[in-house]
């Protein structure tokens, strides 16, 4: 099994900004060579995804510990405020740091929703009912196009019967030739078959 970097959970930050001290967590970069390279970036993404996640469980922390503060707030609590602000400052600076690494884009309907504090999973079944609903419509169009092939082809059949088995034939070859070219691309030199990597 293979050991990789720890990185703090979001529990861990929020216990650590809930005494109002600052802590700073590194996390060593996951190496990657030239054959995973791909493999290593998208760890990296999540890496920093985990960073920011765990940067902002902390925020969250430092903030309900001002809000604490500032509900109780008297003349012997002042130094206390002063030091959590300093550490939210620092957080949020650390905050903005993190975030430069991930490229992550966040469609303006899904923050709408937050906004209006409803679930942001209705965005995500809103756009698979659109997409659905999309599907149907062309499904009738492609099948609406096949009868009307099949249609006309009957009725050409009828009155142009060997234009018609002519063009049977030429679209039954050009379709062997696109098999058989298809076929080639996914061949080895070695006549092994290219098998499509799952991702």
């Amino acid at each position: 099994m293979e050991n990789s970097p720890q990185i703090p959970s979001a529990a861990t930050a929020a216990a650590a900004a809930g005494n109002g001290g600052i802590s700073t967590t590194t996390s060593a970069s996951v190496p990657s060579s030239s054959s995973t390279a791909a493999a290593g970036a998208g760890e990296e993404q999540k890496q920093s995804l985990a960073q920011v996640t765990a940067s902002i469980q902390k925020t969250l922390g430092l903030l309900h510990q001002l809000y604490l503060t500032v509900s109780s707030f008297n003349s012997a609590s002042q130094l206390p405020l002063l030091h959590r602000l300093n550490a939210l400052v620092a957080e949020l600076d650390n905050m903005q740091r993190l975030s430069e690494n991930c490229n992550l884009q966040i469609p303006m309907e899904v923050l709408n929703l937050i906004d209006d504090g409803k679930n942001p999973d209705e965005f995500t079944k809103d756009v698979l009912n659109s997409c659905i609903a999309k599907n149907q419509i062309t499904k009738g169009k492609t099948d609406a196009f096949k009868s009307l092939r099949k249609y006309l082809l009957e009725e050409l059949e009828q009155t142009f019967p060997d234009e018609v088995e002519n063009y049977r034939e030429i679209r039954a070859s050009s379709a062997a030739e696109a098999k058989r070219l298809a076929q080639a691309q996914n061949t080895l030199p070695n006549g092994d078959v290219k098998v499509k990597a799952e991702h």
